[in-house]
C-alpha cells in the first residue's frame, strides 16, 4: 500500500481531528500524533506535515499507512 498523495482528503480529515483514531504501536508515530493534535497550526500545515511524515516512513509503517484512507 502506498501513501495517498498530498492532495488526498484523508490528510485534511486527519489534521482536523481523526488522527486520534489511528491505531499504532510505533512510538515515534504516537509522539507525532500527539504533537499534531496539540498544535495550533492551520489544518493545511498539519496536513502537509502528516503527509511528509508518512511518505518518509512508509516502509516502516505499513499497518498505519493502510489505515490512512479509511480514517
Amino acid at each position: 500500500m502506498t501513501v495517498p498523495g498530498p492532495n488526498h482528503p484523508c490528510w485534511q480529515r486527519l489534521a482536523g481531528g481523526t488522527l486520534s483514531r489511528l491505531k499504532t504501536q510505533h512510538l515515534g508515530t504516537q509522539l507525532m500524533t500527539k504533537r499534531i493534535e496539540r498544535s495550533t497550526d492551520p489544518i493545511s500545515v498539519k496536513a502537509g506535515e502528516l503527509h511528509a511524515y508518512f511518505a518518509r516512513w512508509e516502509r516502516a509503517l505499513p499497518n498505519e499507512v493502510q489505515q490512512l484512507a479509511t480514517l
